[in-house]
């Protein structure tokens, strides 16, 4: 009997986890939902959050993850006149050094790619969060106190989090939530319904990943 319920449970909880629908239903509760650019206020900096690149020592190059859309969309708000710098905050938040340096690599990238160097702002200390927030409204605050107005650019299952640290610091921004999972309406395909989907699983640990540094960083004080 034992068996049977342990199959049927395994069962149940493959479906569950797997199913689109759940998790969009449930992420949905925790995104900061992203703003149309057509709606967005001008700002001075605006703060892009590391996370975004891995690096590959073999080719000696950035490889970009899911939060790659940080900076795709960061760079299109600064083209658009949306933001007059960007402030690059992050090195790395591995445990050893891999060969990732993000914001300074990433500045480099930027300035071949035709943006001027005197546009972009460099915080290449902070390795978690709460440091970018700490880092950031420090190096603002000695180097760049004449700016006024700032946004916030990270994922959007990020952004609870992210806002909160920098509240914490007294750096009032404006949050801008990239790469989200669900959208304002809920429109959903049949597929989504009952079709399993492998990738979910890994969705789930990155959403129980940020609940959970949520948790703690309020344990410990960051927010």
């Amino acid at each position: 009997m034992w068996k049977r319920r342990l199959k049927w449970g395994l069962i149940i909880t493959i479906l569950f986890f797997s199913n689109s629908f759940v998790f969009k239903e449930f992420v949905r509760m925790w995104e900061i939902p992203a703003t149309p650019i057509a709606e967005v206020e001008h700002h001075e900096v605006g703060i892009v959050l590391g996370g975004m690149f891995e690096y590959d020592n073999d080719t000696e190059r950035l490889s970009i993850r899911r939060g790659g859309d940080r900076i795709w969309q960061a760079i299109d708000l600064y083209k658009r006149g949306k933001l007059d710098k960007l402030l690059l905050s992050g090195d790395h938040g591995y445990v050893t050094d891999r060969g990732l340096h993000e914001s300074e690599q990433l500045k480099e990238l930027l300035v071949r790619w035709g943006i001027p160097e005197n546009d972009l702002i460099i915080e290449g200390k902070s390795k978690n969060t709460a440091q970018n927030a700490q880092e950031t409204a420090a190096l603002l605050s000695k180097s760049y106190p004449h700016f006024s107005s700032f946004m916030l650019i990270t994922s959007a299952k990020h952004m609870k989090r992210a806002k909160a640290c920098f509240d914490k610091e007294g750096l009032d921004t404006t949050p801008f939530s990239t790469d989200p999972f669900v959208g304002k309406d809920r429109s959903y395909h049949w597929d989504e319904f009952i079709i399993p989907n492998a990738d979910n699983f890994s969705n789930w640990f990155t959403l129980n990943k940020e609940i959970v540094g949520y948790v703690a960083y309020a344990v410990m004080g960051y927010l």
